[in-house]
């Protein structure tokens, strides 16, 4: 796929590439002119989808429905665009509805920010040229190659439909995975298979398309950090749907305040200045974090509370008295009492009394929040002790 208007030689030397890996291939043309490049076909068989008079965001759109619905009647088993900006920007909405797992190769030349954002969105393998595509030459070739190669190697095989076991998304970062392991390892105890998701933006974003897809069971939310980097304003946010699929989907949840003691930036030169003074850590080179306030996590908690409001299936919150995060512990370079307490005084003041707040006398990741969270989400899927104390 790509706008073949400009885009033409490079999308006949790429098809000529794919060919001799003994693939055949369907060629989309998104460009905007009526007349569209030259190109060779491909086995005879190129689509023009959507009207070339139409600018390329609606163009996109028709093009969208087009490309779901060759994935849905097995005409095409993979996808890749080359492209710059624009066309990059159209790649990632195109694909957008196809399945989690089906290969999205995308050849770009487009500006590192759009790249990283369409990563935040979708699972698209990128290949940043670092050249322009304007034409074959020693280095093009060499990437349209490269990617020719790799996408023949791609096919999808779609999930069986139905699954014999259950399926339970976890959410995770750094400073709370053992509690995630911890979790894994009890759920699988009970033939329960899990899913961890990081909570890294992009991770939450995905997390949350693929409940409302079906795709799981029950979610043990344990890193709610996002919230916090869309609160704040830090790099991690998974925008405004993060803890709203599992109440829409009707499916059980357990949710822990995992890590909203931070707040996540790039290289300290990132940081905004209006957060001069406020206590941080270098988590590495190209990771700064902020240690959240106890204003910043009263409006967080509140914000869960509001969230999870919603919530009609099973649902709990499990709040750890002793820390939130790896770095929130005794002697930790985050622990602060009072600002976690925020969090959780929000969240009982704005939670209805319909869903349960459990308050533990441990740290997150102590064993003895992961077992209440697997054995509170193994008696809702039927799977564990109905009489178990929640």
């Amino acid at each position: 796929m790509a706008t073949l208007d400009t885009k033409g030689r490079e999308v006949s030397y790429l098809a000529d590439i794919i060919a001799t890996c003994g693939r055949k291939t369907v060629l989309i043309d998104i460009g905007t002119s009526r007349v569209a490049g030259e190109t060779k076909q491909a086995d005879g068989n190129r689509q023009r989808v959507g009207s070339p008079a139409e600018l390329l965001k609606e163009i996109a759109a028709t093009t969208r429905v087009n490309v779901h619905d060759l994935q849905a009647s097995g005409t095409i088993s993979a996808i890749i665009g080359v492209a710059g900006g624009k066309g990059s920007a159209a790649f990632g909405e195109i694909v957008s509805d196809l399945p989690y797992g089906f290969p999205k190769l995308l050849v770009s030349s487009a500006r590192p920010a759009l790249l990283a954002e369409l990563a935040v969105h979708n699972d698209i393998i990128l290949y940043p040229t670092l050249v322009d595509l304007l034409g074959i030459n020693a280095f093009t070739a060499r990437v349209l190659e490269n990617a020719g190669r790799a996408i023949a190697a791609l096919h999808y095989r779609p999930a069986k439909a139905g699954r014999n076991k259950k399926i339970v998304a976890i959410t995770a970062f750094g400073v709370t995975t053992p509690a995630a392991n911890l979790c894994i390892a009890r759920l699988a105890q009970a033939g329960v298979d899990t899913i961890v998701f990081p909570a890294n933006g992009a991770g939450g974003r995905k997390m949350e398309q693929l409940i409302a897809a079906g795709e799981f069971d029950a979610v043990i939310d344990l890193t709610t950090t996002e919230l916090a980097d869309e609160i704040v304003g830090g790099t991690a946010s998974a925008g405004p749907d993060r803890l709203k699929a599992a109440s829409r989907q009707l499916i059980p949840q357990v949710i822990a305040p995992g890590a909203v003691d931070m707040v996540n930036f790039g290289p300290p030169s990132s940081v905004p200045d209006q957060f001069r003074g406020r206590q941080f850590y270098s988590h590495t080179p190209y990771t700064t974090l902020m240690r959240t306030n106890i204003s910043e996590n009263e409006s967080i908690g509140r914000l869960t509370a509001e969230r999870l409001s919603l919530a009609e299936a099973p649902a709990i919150v499990l709040w750890p008295r002793k820390g939130v995060s790896d770095y929130d512990r005794d002697g930790g370079i985050f622990r602060n009492a009072d600002a976690d307490r925020a969090w959780l005084d929000a969240v009982k003041n704005h939670l209805g009394s319909k869903i349960a707040i459990r308050e533990l006398d441990c740290h997150i990741n102590d064993p003895e929040l992961a077992e209440a969270a697997a054995t509170w989400i193994l008696k809702q899927l039927g799977q564990g002790d109905r009489d178990a104390d929640v």
